[in-house]
């Protein structure tokens, strides 16, 4: 797997599905040893809806958008050729294809369950026509790789339209013609540049609301989430509360018995320390009692056995 490869997965898939796709390939790069494709895999950036629905379209109608791309080429060739009726047969065509092209695009994201907003037609067709007039920008809508809505920020050149050669008495209407037409050229070529600009920066506008909102939405989710983790972990501490209150109970009944059995065992000692004393000095009696009892035997016996 190369970076390319991995881009053309992950931008065919539904944003819901990109970034943890995403670092799935990034991790089994890291794994495979390739740290290098692992971070550049983990650089691809999560499409906007517009560019994931212009992507979606790239890979499921590719020869309705071929059409566009290869009037783009056409036009690319006459502008450089400065062929001004392949300019204007190009133009012709070029409004109503990027109409249905977006029509399309719509279409597609709909049928995947992400219907667009009506404030998405104009990124789709800044998108479409960037394709159109600049060669790089055809090749990322062909691809299907966009993670943002393209624009382009030049301005379209018009075909020089050079005067027929006239007679030299007519030399200087001729040249003042020509200026004529250089100036007009120059503010059209100006009204054009400022109309372009005042698109980008609407979009502009529009994608950073959009970057906002998806922001907005993801810190709703994780603070939801963590809401809900807050109440499972609240209703896990009153649990381990009512368990060490009935744990602290039961230590305390068992410490109040334990006292009082101290306090049995106690007087059980004490008991045993008295009785073994008095056995001992009742053992010493009993000695003293039979040696006096053997000595009076003993006297008795002699007395007995004396003379009468």
């Amino acid at each position: 797997m190369d970076v390319d490869e991995a881009a053309d997965r992950l931008y065919g898939m539904v944003p819901e599905e990109f970034t943890s796709a995403r670092d799935a390939l990034a991790k089994e790069a890291k794994a495979a040893g390739d740290a290098a494709l692992a971070k550049r895999v983990k650089a691809l950036r999560k499409p906007t809806l517009v560019a994931w629905a212009v992507n979606r379209t790239a890979r499921e109608r590719s020869e309705e958008l071929g059409r566009l791309l290869d009037l783009g080429r056409r036009l690319r060739d006459a502008w450089r050729a400065q062929d001004a009726d392949v300019l204007a047969e190009a133009g012709r065509e070029r409004t109503p294809l990027i109409a249905r092209l977006v029509r399309s695009v719509r279409e597609e994201a709909e049928a995947a369950g992400h219907p667009l907003a009506p404030a998405a037609d104009l990124e789709i067709e800044q998108t479409l026509d960037a394709a159109v007039v600049d060669e790089d920008a055809a090749e990322q809508v062909r691809r299907g790789t966009l993670a943002r809505p393209l624009s382009y920020s030049g301005f379209t050149p018009a075909p020089v339209v050079r005067p027929a050669p006239e007679p030299a008495a007519r030399a200087q209407p001729a040249a003042k013609a020509e200026r004529e037409a250089e100036r007009h050229a120059g503010d059209e070529e100006r009204q054009e540049r400022e109309r372009r600009e005042t698109e980008r920066r609407e979009a502009e506008r529009r994608r950073r609301i959009e970057n906002l909102e998806n922001t907005l939405a993801e810190a709703e989710r994780a603070a939801q989430e963590a809401q809900r983790g807050r109440a499972d972990w609240e209703a896990e501490r009153t649990e381990a509360e009512r368990e060490h209150e009935r744990r602290t109970a039961k230590v305390e009944a068992l410490t109040a018995k334990l006292a009082k059995a101290r306090d049995k065992l106690n007087a059980a000692g004490h008991r045993l320390e008295i009785a073994r004393r008095e056995e001992t000095n009742a053992e010493r009696a009993a000695r003293s009692a039979r040696l006096r009892a053997d000595q009076a035997r003993a006297a008795l016996d002699e007395a007995r056995s004396g003379p009468q």
